[in-house]
């Protein structure tokens, strides 16, 4: 069972978090939304006091899942493209999904092989030179320009153990993830895409979900865009949190 601790009450969220994070690094988000909702903050495996470091996205699907139970699910980065597998697995069990700065999947075999190999390098490289230097160079990536220090969550990162995050690195990146773009037709499922006025690269991927997201059956799907970069929830938690309340009574 993944570890999980929950602030709150109401309707029930699930919020999965992206790599390198943990359950205790969704900071004013959480907060806000625990004020109207019942936040299911999760460690996902491979991060926070969670174990199941191997398990790959479908198995952190049902992982998340079980413990999660019937809810909307929130997921950022990582945690955004586990939710996506938990959604297509278990439409009864993600009632709701918002994703953040997530993708359904790199489109070929040779974008697939290229990311599994740029993975296994950051593995190495996080294994050689600790999680503290690692950190300051995932951190220093123009993804999180917009991150300031206060909202980075370093102290809970650096909580987190070299072997779980490699392992997660192995078994998680965007290269060991199935294309989905196919399923998503399919999908039954609300979703909201958000992704930051500054993340070119998301908010193409986040526009592509909202346009594939139930086509065949109907289902609403979303892109909304924040300012901000590509931890958007932690650079601008208040609107974030209002696009999901906002979109959760719309659909109310």
């Amino acid at each position: 069972m993944l570890h999980s601790r929950t602030i709150g009450r109401g309707p029930r969220l699930v919020l999965a978090h992206g790599f390198t994070q943990n359950g205790n690094c969704w900071g004013r988000f959480a907060q806000r939304l625990a004020e109207r909702f019942e936040v299911v903050l999760v460690d996902l495996p491979g991060h926070g006091l969670s174990a199941h470091d191997d398990a790959d996205l479908w198995e952190s699907a049902e992982l998340l899942t079980a413990v999660g139970g019937p809810a909307t699910y929130i997921g950022y980065s990582m945690g955004g493209r586990v939710s996506l597998h938990a959604s297509l697995r278990h439409p009864e069990v993600v009632e709701r999904l918002v994703v953040i700065g997530a993708t359904a999947g790199l489109d070929t075999g040779e974008e697939r092989q290229a990311r599994i190999d740029a993975d296994e390098a950051l593995a190495t490289k996080l294994e050689t030179i600790g999680l503290s230097a690692f950190l300051d160079a995932w951190l220093a990536n123009p993804l999180f320009a917009g991150l300031p220090e206060e909202a980075a969550c370093r102290v809970e990162r650096e909580s987190n153990r070299t072997e779980g995050l490699a392992a997660s690195l192995r078994a998680c990146g965007t290269g060991t993830q199935d294309s989905l773009w196919a399923e998503l037709a399919g999908m039954a499922q609300p979703m909201l895409a958000i992704a930051g006025s500054n993340d070119a690269k998301f908010s193409v991927l986040g526009q592509r979900l909202a346009e594939e997201v139930g086509s065949a059956t109907g289902s609403p799907a979303v892109f909304h865009q924040v300012p901000g970069t590509h931890a958007v929830h932690l650079e601008a938690p208040d609107a974030v949190a209002d696009a999901v309340e906002d979109w959760l009574d719309q659909l109310r």
